[in-house]
This record gives C-alpha cells, structure tokens and sequence, in this order.
C-alpha cells in the first residue's frame, strides 16, 4: 500500500487528466494496462481464464475491470464489487452554440446534472471532450481533445450594476451562463466545428476532413492542490466523483487476491443513470451473463457476492452545523463514511455495515456515518440502482467533502488512502 503523500500526488495527476468522463476512462485505461490487465472488446468473443486480469469500456466513458478467481469458479466464491461513476457536473456546449454580442463570441451551454452555478463565474475555463469526425476517405472517427489553456471566462455582473447581488441572486442558465472565448472585430465570426478541427491538426490527426459532432464540457483549469496551515485537505474540481473511480482503481490494481474482483465506473450519474453506459443500463449485468451464460450458476455468484458502492458524502461544515443531524455529521480526516437511508436513497443495511466495519476494524482504519436529517431530502447513488438490478447486497460508502457539486471541491488528505486499505482489504475477503 503506498504512503498518503504518494497517493495523493497520484491521485492529483489523475484528477488534472480527467477534465471529462472520456479521460478519465482514458487514464483509467492506461492504468489497468501498465498494470497487465487485458482489454476486451464487447464485440468479439471472449476467452477468459481463471486468475486472469481483464476489462471492458463502453462509450469511451465507462469502464468495467475485473480479476477473475484463480479457481475459475464464480459461482461458489462470488464478486466483489466496487462501484462509483466518471461524471460530474458540468457545463455542456449545445450543438449550435456560436453567438456574437456586443463583439464578444459566445458559447451556449447546457447545465449537465445539479451543478451549484455560482462558483463557475470568474473562472479561468478551458474546453475537453470527444470529437466525431469524417476522414478524407470517408471513415468515420472519434478522438479525444483538450485545449489545456484556459480560453473562456463566464465574468461576473459588476456589484455597481446589481446592487442586490449579495442578498438574492439568482442565476439564468440561458442567458447568464455562456462563456466568452474571443473579441471579434468588424464581421468577424467563428465556427466552433472549425476550430475543433484545427486542434486535432495540432494534434497529429492528419486525414480530418469533417468534424460531424462532438460531446464537449467546460472546465476549470486550475490544478489540485494541498489546503490548510499542514496540508490536512486538498481541493480540487470532481472529486465527486472520480476520487472514488481512482480509490476502486488503486484497491484494485494493488489487490494481491485470487478472489473475484471487480470495478465499474458507470457514466450518466448526476443525471439519473437511465442509459446504456449508466448503472440503470445493462452494462454491468451483459457483463456478469457473458462470465456465466448459465441463469443458475449466475445467481448462485450473485447470492455469493457483495458491492461497495463509494459516492463522496458531506462533512458536516462548520458554517452551517444545523444542516446535520446532530450525531451524523462526518467530519474530514474523520475516516470514510457508511450512509444509511431508511427510504432506500442508500442500499446499506445492518449485514452490509457490519461486513464493512469488519473490514475497516481489520485495517484499524476509523468510520463514521452518515443519516439526513429527518426533515430534509436525501441524494441518492448508484447503490441502490445496481441493487435493484442485480439483486446483489449492496453498501454505499464515501469520502467525506465540502462544497459538493462546486466547480472547486474540498477532502480530507487522509481519507482516500485509508478508504482504498479497507476496499484493498474488501477485494481480497475470501466470504461475503
């Protein structure tokens, strides 16, 4: 297991590459593959072998990695499952964005998931996603792009102007919330499918002919850094959720197990997870029927196995202590977070708890846990969705955080690598 200060600046890398879902897959990919895992194609027929290390990607934007038993029988022995997604809130450019007012070229976004707006003004913006073009032959391609440099602002409305500002903003997603990217002067215009083909040029994509579509968000460039008189948080932007994807990874990768053992991060969360790449879709269960074709001896692995869902959770945040329940508010540096819901927004239950507090006493690694308050609504995760669809018995866990769903978000420095020991620790349990 490696050190905090190793994980982190690891952890750090990884969130500064993964501006959208389709890199953060991207790394994921790069990682399992320097760590031998073998990628397969969905399309081609598998030939898996017992104690083999494999995976699968979906849409360039989820991933499924998985460590088959030494044994070669799941059905006896089970899965161990993590689960957690690659998306986060965000700012998505529609498909005609391009205006010009008062000589500044604007882009229209759409606001992709519950993002909390305010934080985006001001900010220096960059531009990443997937790009769908035509060669000079006419094949049809996708390639990733990242402009990297900040090229966009969304600049506040002066105070002078808005004299009301500090005391009852509100944000109009239509008309408050399109970046500026350029000054154009005279007749000036710009053509957004023109400049994603010259950032592939740039890039070395030498037969583009046509740019037919894309999938692109802004970002803020601004990298992840230590916080705090002794470094005791880090902030950053998607820590909800991709400080989950890279703890299932690590505990994965590092799980010297000869148990069956498996990572899905599923794309779409923040939006319901309704999709053939999400965790309502049928990624995960294709998946589980092509390992065992035969409907019996799939269900027995079910019965026999056990996901851990990891979804950040809010710290308690001493501005606004009375949005807590009085004895569940997890603090960062506090140690991982169980959450319960008695309305099944989280799929624990008291097995699932007590399985996972097991784990974590075997580690010495603290827990805390996590209960709305009981006049308040609660979120949900992709818990209790792939409960739903499995069958199989499902906690749901997490990080704790401030400031979720910001374009900048707040952790504790210690308490990614302690939950990535317990999932280490999980990954190898030889019963679940």
């Amino acid at each position: 297991m490696m050190q905090k200060q190793q994980f982190n600046e690891q952890l750090f890398d990884f969130l500064a590459a993964s501006p959208t879902p389709f890199h953060a897959v991207y790394e994921m990919r790069g990682r399992l593959q320097e760590a031998g895992y073998i990628e397969l194609e969905e399309k081609s027929r598998w030939h898996v072998k017992a104690a083999g290390r494999y995976f699968i990607v979906r849409n360039e934007s989820s991933i499924i990695a998985w460590n088959m038993p030494a044994s070669g029988e799941l059905s006896d022995e089970g899965m161990r499952m993590v689960g957690a997604h690659t998306d986060s809130p965000c700012l998505k450019v529609k498909p005609n964005p391009e205006t010009v007012r008062q000589g500044c070229l604007r882009l229209g976004v759409e606001v992709y998931g519950g993002a909390l707006l305010n934080p985006w003004f001001d900010r220096d913006l960059s531009l990443a996603g997937r790009v769908n073009y035509s060669t000079e032959s006419g094949e049809l391609r996708s390639e990733l792009i990242n402009f990297v440099q900040p090229i966009a602002v969304i600049p506040s409305l002066a105070i002078h102007l808005d004299r009301e500002a500090n005391k009852d903003r509100t944000i109009n997603p239509q008309t408050d919330l399109p970046p500026i990217l350029a000054q154009l002067h005279g007749d000036g215009k710009a053509d957004l499918r023109e400049l994603l083909k010259q950032q592939l040029l740039a890039k070395d994509v030498a037969d583009v002919d046509q740019v037919l579509d894309y999938e692109l968000c802004f970002y803020d460039v601004q990298k992840p850094s230590y916080i705090g008189l002794d470094n005791e948080f880090f902030a950053s932007a998607r820590l909800d959720n991709l400080l989950s994807c890279f703890i299932g990874l690590q505990a994965l990768i590092e799980s010297d197990t000869e148990q069956g053992a498996l990572l899905v991060c599923n794309d779409h969360e923040e939006v319901g997870s309704a999709s053939a790449v999400g965790a309502q879709g049928p990624m995960l269960k294709q998946l589980l029927e092509r390992l065992l074709p035969e409907p019996e001896a799939r269900n027995r692995m079910i019965a026999n196995s056990m996901m851990v869902s990891v979804d950040n959770a809010h710290a308690v945040h001493p501005n606004f202590v009375d949005k807590h329940d009085g004895n569940h508010g997890p603090r960062m540096n506090g140690g991982a977070v169980i959450k319960l819901n008695s309305n099944q927004r989280y799929a624990t239950n008291s097995e699932t708890a007590a399985m996972f507090r097991r784990f974590a006493q075997l580690e010495e690694i603290p827990l805390q846990s996590f209960v709305v308050r009981s006049d308040m609504g609660c979120g949900s995760t992709i818990g209790p969705i792939t409960a739903a669809e499995l069958g199989v018995k499902t906690i749901d866990v997490g990080v704790p955080q401030l400031a979720m769903h910001s374009i900048r978000e707040l952790a504790g420095s210690e308490d990614a690598v302690g939950l990535t020991q317990i999932l280490r620790r999980f990954y190898s349990s030889e019963s679940v």
